[in-house]
């Protein structure tokens, strides 16, 4: 059975949705041992993908997350010019699409910085590197980007020595 971020990835890669995976869950995929809460992704904030977004997720009920009236997704070609970011709440999860990323810049500067990587469940998306993972989270520097640096930094090295063997 999927987990609710796997079934989300799936349905925004079904739906052409151009994104790219950053944060906690890309962390996962890296190796991370920590728990994260959302899947969080750096996307192309156009309004043909801020809507193939909307379709996507449109039969699980997506609302935006941070506003207190917790507002049901309803965007337009006109109305996708306003953001900058979607937080939003799904029957299967968080999901944070974010416009720009602290360290590393849009999505178009994202995407070369991150590689094809099979998450499970025979999907196959773009992840953020993992130096560009690490960047990111030092350049946030809350207490779990720390965290979550000197982990990548420790994946990091025992890659390096399991490729030297």
């Amino acid at each position: 059975m999927k987990s609710g971020f796997l079934k989300l990835i799936e349905r925004l890669t079904k739906g052409g949705v151009k994104f790219v995976l950053i944060g906690g869950f890309a962390g996962v995929v890296h190796g991370c041992t920590y728990v994260t809460q959302d899947v969080d992704i750096c996307c192309d904030i156009s309004a043909a993908n801020l809507l193939a977004l909307q379709k996507a997720l449109k039969n699980l009920n997506p609302v935006h997350r941070m506003t207190p009236q917790r507002l049901k997704l309803k965007l337009t070609a006109e109305s996708c010019a306003r953001f900058k970011n979607l937080y939003l709440d799904t029957d299967i999860g968080q999901i944070d699409c974010l416009g720009y990323v602290q360290g590393l810049g849009s999505y178009e500067d994202i995407r070369p910085l991150s590689e094809i990587r099979d998450i499970g469940g025979g999907l196959r998306i773009r992840v953020l590197t993992i130096d560009s993972l690490i960047k990111a989270r030092k350049a946030m520097n809350r207490p779990r980007d720390r965290e979550a640096v000197l982990q990548l930094d420790a994946i990091k090295k025992m890659r390096k020595k399991s490729r030297k063997v």
